[in-house]
């Protein structure tokens, strides 16, 4: 039974199309005989035969969703769905006149059926768009309203924009032009707007057409292009704005313009995003209970985040943070429509009260995203270091095997890779746990591992940290001039956690492509750039490194051999496999020295085992193409 609700909208709507539909079918009449309608076809201007056409016309509008839209958002989509439904509806209505004629009433000809379908098809897809366009253009006599805007960018997300601009009135922006790399664009018009040039263009377009503002509308665009608007601009003293990148843009609002944002860091740094379509391999996590450890976090929220948004059963939150926790429940809540998420508020080292978490439960993937990161916090709390990393770790893919879990992904790090720290050391031993137990045979958990650098925007990066440093009139502080470090975002680190789940490796280690490091020293001028200051006015101060800190970061281990997976962006590590007997033995001796609070003892033992890991056979990469 068609459900139809009726409201004065829809009726103005029917009434219009009844209208459309009778004036269709009487001109064609006139337009086919020049008003010289033969005696035999008059019974087909009867009112009888136009109440037949106009109710079963309208009926199949009706079927095909005609009133399901609002004209003011007519799209192209729209408009092929009405040339189908007009397509069937004069068919229809043909085909009853053809099999039932008005008395005295020879069949219709092949002329009246073919140009009452296009006048009909012209007047309903005319009027539609004749009402969208009436009601996005600016009123008479309006003048430019708010400010000026150059947009850099003519594809998708600068149409969907300016589109936006000109429909919504509260949007205090009036578009000038656009600027576009692609040269066959150059001149053309987007809803009346022209594209002035290309970006190299950018410097004189600025001075003939001095916008108040500048927008950024290429979400998928490299930080190389974005910051060399951003200097160009900044150059001609005109702000600048930028749209958020593609995996905000997935997350956020669908209204584009009110996402727009001043350019952060993030969106400068000069390394193209890694994409990682999580929708394709997402039936691993689509209505199963996911446990996620460190929940509250940069990596975990965000993990909790998008495994909502892939279709999760239910989310098992573990924090021992409770205001962390409380914010990412209210947030899966109230703001994502996630019900199902449940706060377990704990030490993930706690193996008592993990087990009562995945007995209640019972998840079917982990994802153990808690740990402590702060290399110099670390190095002055060794104890805390290998009890929450290691330990935990430990207690956590033991709990995960008990149960039956179908499948356990750790989060390392890239100082995991020739470890010089606490935080690599504990990290690398907390890989080897994941790899001794990925080759037991008894174990059908699957063990994975992601290693990646370090996370713009996550408690303790140094984005924050510089962002305060600057706010406060500086100085910034780096700790040596040639330092680097790779760098991400926060979604793009979750992203291939979900995405090295879904691959068939076992006790493997996967790494994304970060691109070239970045040297901390460039970073702290950018944001003092960004930030609308100069060098003189926030100075930079050098500290000299921090214990256990590293120059520059690895991305594979010494022996590791690297293979590629079934998405380009993200690379696999193999070695041989650890021997599983030692390394319980050694994980004995260190969790009795850090029960007995033996500090001297826990940092030598852990040094000691990275020093010699005893491992058997040879690397063994696993066929994770497919």
């Amino acid at each position: 039974m068609i459900s139809f609700p009726v409201n004065r909208h829809r009726i103005w709507q029917l009434v219009a199309d009844a209208l459309l539909i009778a004036a269709a079918w009487r001109l064609t009449f006139f337009l086919c005989f020049d008003q010289k309608i033969p005696r035999y076809y008059r019974h087909l201007l009867d009112w009888q035969v136009f109440v037949i056409v106009v109710a079963i016309e309208l009926a199949i509008f009706v079927l095909f969703g005609f009133y399901n839209r609002w004209w003011r958002y007519v799209s192209t989509r729209d408009m092929w769905g009405a040339a189908r439904g007009v397509t069937v509806a004069c068919l229809v209505a043909d085909l009853v006149l053809y099999a039932f004629p008005p008395e005295h009433t020879s069949h219709l000809p092949r002329r009246i059926i073919a140009l009452d379908f296009l006048l009909l098809l012209a007047f309903v897809a005319g009027t539609r768009l004749l009402a969208r366009s009436l009601i996005e253009q600016p009123k008479s006599g309006l003048v430019a309203r708010g400010k000026e805007v150059l947009i850099v960018g003519a594809g998708n997300a600068a149409e969907l924009l300016l589109r936006e601009m000109q429909r919504n009135r509260v949007v205090a922006y009036t578009t000038i032009g656009f600027v576009d790399d692609d040269p066959r664009k150059k001149g053309i018009r987007i809803h009346g707007v022209r594209v002035l040039g290309t970006t190299d263009d950018l410097p004189h377009i600025l001075r003939d057409n001095r916008p108040d503002e500048v927008l950024i509308a290429m979400p998928s665009a490299p930080g190389e292009v974005r910051r060399k608007v951003v200097n160009v601009t900044r150059a001609a003293g005109i702000p600048v704005k930028t749209l958020p990148s593609l995996h905000e843009l997935i997350s956020g609002d669908i209204n584009l313009a009110g996402q727009i944002r001043s350019v952060q860091v993030e969106d400068v740094l000069g390394r193209e995003q890694v994409d990682v379509d999580l929708g394709a391999i997402a039936a691993y996590v689509r209505d199963r209970a996911v446990l996620v450890t460190g929940a509250g976090g940069s990596i975990g929220s965000e993990l909790c985040r998008q495994l909502a948004r892939l279709g999760a059963a239910r989310l098992i939150l573990v924090d021992q943070g409770e205001t962390a926790l409380y914010e990412i429940e209210r947030e899966l809540h109230d703001e994502r429509n996630f019900p199902a998420a449940i706060p377990v508020l704990a030490d993930c080292g706690d193996r008592a009260k993990m087990r009562w978490a995945f007995e209640r439960w019972t998840p079917d993937v982990v994802f153990h995203a808690a740990a402590y990161k702060h290399v110099p916090m670390l190095e002055a709390n060794p104890l805390q270091a290998v009890k929450n990393n290691v330990v935990a770790t430990r207690t956590v893919a033991e709990v995960a095997v008990e149960f039956g879990v179908e499948r356990f992904v750790m989060i390392s790090t890239d100082k995991a890779a020739n470890p010089m720290n606490l935080l690599g050391q504990s990290k690398a031993v907390c890989e080897w746990i994941v790899e001794s137990f990925a080759y037991r045979d008894e174990i059908a958990t699957r063990f994975v591992a992601v290693r990646f650098g370090n996370v713009l925007g996550s408690s303790g990066s140094v984005i924050p940290i510089f962002r305060r440093q600057i706010e406060r009139g500086g100085p910034i502080t780096v700790t040596h001039p040639e330092m680097t470090r790779y760098f991400m975002t926060i979604p793009e680190a979750a992203s291939p956690v979900v995405q090295a789940g879904a691959m068939g490796g076992r006790g493997q280690v996967y790494v994304l492509d970060m691109g070239n490091p970045v040297k901390i020293l460039d970073l702290a001028k950018q944001m003092i750039e960004l930030s609308g200051r100069t060098e003189e006015q926030i100075k930079i101060d050098f500290t000299g490194v921090r214990a256990g800190e590293k120059m520059h970061e690895d991305l594979w281990d010494a022996g590791e051999e690297v293979g590629p997976t079934s998405h380009p962006k993200i690379r696999r590590a193999a070695r041989a496999p650890i021997d599983a007997e030692w390394l319980d033995d050694q994980l004995a001796e260190l969790e009795q020295l850090v029960a007995d609070a033996d500090t001297l003892g826990v940092t030598a033992k852990l040094k000691a085992i990275i020093g010699a890991p005893v491992r058997t056979g040879h690397a063994v990469l696993e066929d994770t193409l497919h």
